[in-house]
């Protein structure tokens, strides 16, 4: 079984992701990232072999992170111990301080028990998959063994976290003043520096889940649970909600009555923001094919071209990178500003879509009016054969079923990558047509696709 997931080495922390795993990777890491052509150059200018090294506020982070650091160190790398950070703080900061790579330690949204490794090649940028083999084939090899002043040295990176603000406020095209946020950080990576951000940016800001101590990141809080940012917005009045997750790479909203407003939504506002100031290349923006219909009819009605990718952030960045673009996400909040960062940024999505708030003088319900969200319906077929999605009655019946929605709807049918599961989304113009076509659609999958009860 591969070793990376589509972000990363992620696990129960102390489970399958143990302080010796985390040691090997980085020295497998070292080999892999550390050596070359590149590496040589620098070596020969005199350079050290630097990494930069954080992690978000969960328990196990500690001795992850000090595991890393051991064995990057032990391999003749320099560390930069940015301490607790954001996971886009840590890839800005690998190109801010042209370093050779970094690693972030997060789980991301996923509860306090996991934990992950993340690891960024030069520029921060995330590693492609053959690369990611590499590292895992060098774990079985012979690891590097300096010894006297060739050892690696680790050093406290005291102004990460100032220097990662700094560059978020540089980014901005207009100020905050006069709004009011609720800042809700997930007791996680932005605990510290996303409220300190919009208030040096001029908002107003209200602060929930942002006293991390180890154990409640994401507990009951941050982008996958809204309704305590929501009910806290309504109660103190305020203009908007921003949420972010564990490791802070999403931001989802909420508008100043406690609605809702998602990643589709807030990449219309931004992307029909940028294209008049001449800042969305080639007028595209890169979304997924989970993406609301709703934001496709919308990026039509202003000129822009959507490009579609599989599920999955590095897809939407692999496709903004090969074709140039500026902007692209993923509907859970997974927002890519390629001008500023080189991977999913919340506080920085949060920021940008608050100025556009402010220069526009609109509350946030009347920007996201922009796009008219269809209602999606998503049933998970267990059970099933993953690979049978292209079975002739099953192709059949989705024809059936887009010929009845025609323009005002969609199905899509995705396999797991992991499961005997089949994924069937349908979006359509109300909410009962939605279900009923996921329903008919799941039955035609479970009828032709059940794998054989066990002997």
């Amino acid at each position: 079984m591969a070793l990376f997931g589509t972000d990363g080495v992620r696990g129960l922390a102390n489970g399958p992701l143990t302080a010796d795993l985390a040691l090997t990777l980085a020295q497998a890491t070292a080999v892999v990232l550390g050596q070359g052509r590149t590496a040589d150059a620098r070596r020969a200018a005199g350079k050290r072999i630097t990494a930069v090294v954080a992690r978000d506020p969960r328990v196990s982070g500690e001795f992850l992170s000090a595991a890393v650091e051991a064995g990057l160190a032990s391999s003749g790398v320099d560390v930069l111990d940015a301490g607790v950070l954001p996971t886009p703080a840590t890839a800005f900061l690998i190109g801010a301080m042209d370093a050779d790579f970094g690693v972030m330690v997060s789980a991301s949204h996923n509860p306090a028990a996991d934990n992950g490794i993340k690891i960024f090649a030069r520029g921060g940028r995330k590693l492609p998959d053959v690369v990611e083999q590499r590292i895992e084939a060098a774990m079985e090899r012979p690891k590097l063994r300096p010894t006297g002043a060739d050892v690696g040295r680790v050093r406290r990176f005291a102004d990460a976290e100032d220097r990662y603000a700094i560059h978020l406020l540089q980014s901005l095209p207009h100020r905050l003043d006069g709004i009011h946020v609720v800042l809700d950080c997930a007791h996680g990576a932005a605990a510290g520096v996303s409220p300190e951000t919009f208030r040096d940016a001029g908002a107003r800001v209200t602060v929930i889940g942002a006293d991390p101590d180890g154990l409640n990141i994401n507990d009951g809080v941050g982008s996958t649970h809204l309704s305590n940012l929501a009910a806290e917005v309504v109660r103190v009045g305020a203009d908007v909600g921003i949420a972010h997750d564990g490791d802070a790479d999403r931001c989802l909203a909420v508008d100043a009555d406690g609605n809702i407003v998602d990643g589709d939504q807030i990449m219309a506002i931004l992307a029909v923001a940028m294209k008049q100031r001449g800042h969305l290349d080639d007028d595209t923006l890169v979304a997924t094919v989970m993406s609301n219909l709703g934001l496709h009819r919308a990026m039509a009605a202003h000129g822009i071209r959507v490009e579609q990718t599989a599920v999955g952030d590095r897809y939407v960045l692999e496709r903004m990178n090969e074709g140039g673009y500026a902007l692209g996400g993923e509907q859970s909040g997974h927002v890519i500003m390629r001008e500023y960062a080189t991977t999913g940024d919340g506080v920085l999505t949060g920021l940008h879509l608050l100025a556009e708030m402010a220069r526009q003088k609109k509350s946030l319900a009347e920007l996201a009016s922009i796009m008219t969200v269809y209602p999606q319906v998503l049933v998970n077929v267990r059970g099933v054969d993953r690979e049978g999605v292209q079975h002739p009655a099953v192709l059949a019946a989705v024809a059936d079923e887009e010929a009845l929605l025609g323009d005002d709807g969609r199905v899509l049918l995705r396999a797991s990558g992991t499961e005997p599961v089949v994924r069937v989304m349908v979006e359509a113009s109300d909410p009962d047509t939605a279900n009923a076509v996921a329903g008919r659609l799941a039955e035609v999958v479970r009828q032709h696709l059940a794998l054989p009860e066990p002997v």
